[in-house]
């Protein structure tokens, strides 16, 4: 029986892949043996939980200050002693983290055929985001299998000289994962939280920590998320802060002793995605949620000049606003202001996915290794 070796190491990963694990172990025709970095150690582990995952193998190579080389170095060298031993078939790697890349190349050279999910996303620009935009063009390199998660993803894969039939269209495992996890009404740890869920308040979500806006960019956020909280005493703007101290230092100055702002600690995948549920708005530089908040009507303002992710801008749910101060301001009150504004987000289609995404990966799959047929692809 094939060996299919998943291999992932931070939150937004384990996420996306735990669909796809579930999918492998439900198939009898692999044997599925997942492999952790430990890129992410807290977070990862709560994913894992959350969906009932235990690792088989975990490199843990987490410690205080690692750079991306670190990351890099130690994740091939873990996985060079571990491919001697355990000989996968094949390896699966999601996504764009350092960890993706570095397993992708760990298996190049240890002759493993790598499958790559999430495949083909493009910012166009090699330092935004940083380091994802190479990561993920590197992996693309290197995998004998592109799971592109949208028509426009498998477009940008056919641009670079992919072959046609080494790619898939499955659309986005997050999207299989958030229906699971949002339909469970997963209970917040802070009571305060609760209180907020019972209140019927308005709430403006807010997720920041791109490494190419830190800095003055950052303290702009914080200022506007001040100023946007003064103007909107009956919102309440829910902050769950990056554990990064440089975010921190940035961000919470301006906020500080705001009455309707709740800085939380990072929530856990099932608190986010009911929080992300329960939101009027979601304010972001984050990448996965523009592709969850829009599944479940929510308009999203992403803090960056570019994305990887264009389809929900195309489509109308999420608007591209920069992070300049005065911009972030003018665009929360316009939607707060504008309700049929409001209504042409909240009510665009979703082009990610359909919550079948993990089944056509595990198709995909078995295409590769000549034991089963790939079905139809995704199509918005």
């Amino acid at each position: 029986m094939p060996v299919v070796m998943p291999i992932y190491g931070t939150r937004p990963e384990a996420i996306k892949m735990a669909p796809i694990v579930a999918a492998l172990k439900a198939s009898d025709h692999f044997a599925c043996v997942v492999t952790v970095t430990g890129q992410h150690r807290e977070m990862l582990d709560q994913v894992n939980e959350l969906f009932g995952i235990t690792p088989d193998h975990d490199l843990d190579i987490l410690y205080p200050g690692q750079s991306l080389s670190d990351i890099l170095t130690r994740t091939i060298s873990g996985l060079d002693k571990l491919f001697a031993v355990s000989k996968p078939d094949v390896v699966v790697v999601q996504g764009d983290t350092t960890t993706s890349t570095a397993a992708a190349i760990a298996a190049f050279y240890a002759g493993i055929p790598v499958v790559h999910a999430e495949a083909g996303l493009r910012s166009h620009n090699l330092f935004s985001p940083y380091p994802e935009e190479a990561n993920r063009k590197i992996t693309t390199q290197i995998a004998s299998l592109h799971l592109a998660p949208t028509s426009t993803s498998k477009q940008n894969l056919l641009n670079e000289g992919v072959k046609a039939e080494d790619i898939v269209v499955t659309g986005n495992t997050v999207i299989d994962a958030l229906l699971t996890t949002v339909g469970k009404k997963i209970p917040f740890i802070d009571p305060a939280l609760e209180e907020l869920a019972a209140s019927g308040q308005k709430i403006l979500l807010v997720t920041t920590h791109r490494r190419e806006n830190q800095g003055e960019t950052m303290r702009g956020v914080g200022r506007a998320l001040a100023r946007i909280a003064d103007s909107h005493p009956d919102m309440v703007i829910v902050l769950p802060v990056h554990k990064n101290p440089v975010v921190r230092e940035a961000v919470l100055p301006a906020i500080a002793g705001k009455t309707n702002v709740m800085v939380t600690e990072p929530l856990a995948y099932g608190e986010f995605t009911r929080m992300i549920s329960m939101s009027h708005i979601v304010l972001t530089d984050s990448g996965g949620v523009q592709e969850e908040a829009p599944s479940l009507g929510i308009p999203v303002l992403v803090m960056r000049d570019n994305t990887e992710r264009p389809e929900a801008v195309v489509a109308g749910s999420v608007k591209l606003i920069g992070a300049g101060e005065e911009r972030i301001v003018h665009e929360v009150n316009r939607l707060l202001a504008d309700s049929a504004y409001f209504q042409s987000m909240a009510m665009a289609v979703n082009p990610y996915g359909d919550g079948q995404a993990a089944e056509r990966t595990v198709a995909a799959i078995a295409g590769l290794l000549g034991i089963g047929a790939r079905v139809k692809d995704f199509s918005s």
